[in-house]
């Protein structure tokens, strides 16, 4: 048994991640800490993931903008409360993410989306065809998306929310005959992609979570870091898996495994990641860890 330390999953970030890592962040961390972050103790703490505090500013900036963060200071600490649109967006997200999408049952059927946008509406065209592909739809035939039965729900959400029902039509159906199911599913999605991005995951933590589990004592910061680089990366892993039925799918087909991983990585990381957090949510915090007060 070792002591588990340092920060060997967290290189420095690229700016443009400074948006994902805190969205993250937000969704893991602060929700937790009752949905208010002091800006101080923010920048401390992404700064442990690589993050400059130039670029956590920026990218809290813009997501004030967005309407996802209103300033409020408590305690004599400024920071940022999360919105109601900002707690509806990350528990949508939580359906996803945190309760990664099961196969589908073959014998529920499939959801069927057909639209003809006019040109005169083509960004909202655009923006229903990344929904619908962020929900986990494959595009089959011109204008025609396809997705598990079960995804009717969240696909007259995305239409409606778009103000596109009067361009749209939806249908619940079984596959009975025609082009092969197989050979239609490997057309509507690049499932070769998917499965690389799931065995990628559990080569880049599988030994990680080795370590950690043989370890005596995980410090904190590590914990820390290594949790929300678990979480930024593995956030983006459910959207593109449509859930589809393992009929369909290869016999080694390696969402399960990346599940079960990052479940156990969950379970080591995250009390001990929180823990380590939590001083910064208070007035006074270690010197040289919170940050100044009231910045």
């Amino acid at each position: 048994m070792t002591e588990t330390k340092g920060t060997p999953t967290a290189a420095a970030a690229p700016a443009g991640r400074s948006r994902t890592v805190l969205v993250s962040f937000l969704g893991s961390v602060v929700r937790k800490m009752g949905g208010w972050m002091p800006i101080a103790g923010t920048v401390a703490l992404l700064a442990e993931t690589g993050l400059d505090a130039a670029s956590v500013r920026t990218a809290v900036f813009r997501l004030k903008r967005r309407g996802w963060l209103v300033a409020e200071t408590r305690a004599g600490m400024r920071g940022y409360t999360l919105t109601p649109a900002a707690l509806d967006a990350l528990a949508e997200g939580d359906q996803v993410i945190w309760h990664a999408r099961e196969p589908a049952d073959l014998g529920d059927g499939w959801c069927f989306v057909n639209f003809s946008v006019p040109e005169s509406a083509r960004s909202l065209r655009h923006q229903l065809t990344a929904h619908l592909t962020s929900l986990g739809f494959g595009n089959i035939g011109s204008a025609v998306w396809i997705a598990p039965a079960r995804m009717l729900p969240a696909a007259r959400r995305a239409i409606t929310e778009l103000d596109l029902t009067r361009y749209c039509a939806v249908f619940v159906g079984d596959y009975v005959a025609g082009q092969d199911l197989h050979t239609m599913v490997r057309n509507g999605w690049d499932l070769d992609e998917i499965d690389g991005r799931y065995r990628e995951f559990v080569t880049r933590y599988g030994a990680e979570a080795e370590r950690l589990a043989a370890s005596a004592v995980i410090e904190g910061e590590h914990a820390f870091v290594t949790y929300l680089s678990v979480l930024d990366h593995w956030r983006k892993l459910p959207f593109r898996d449509p859930g589809l039925p393992r009929e369909v799918l290869a016999e080694d087909w390696a969402g399960p495994a990346a599940v079960r991983l990052f479940e156990r990585l969950v379970a080591l990381l995250e009390g001990r990641a929180l823990a380590h957090a939590a001083p910064h949510w208070s007035a006074r915090t270690t010197p040289g860890k919170g940050g100044e007060r009231g910045a």
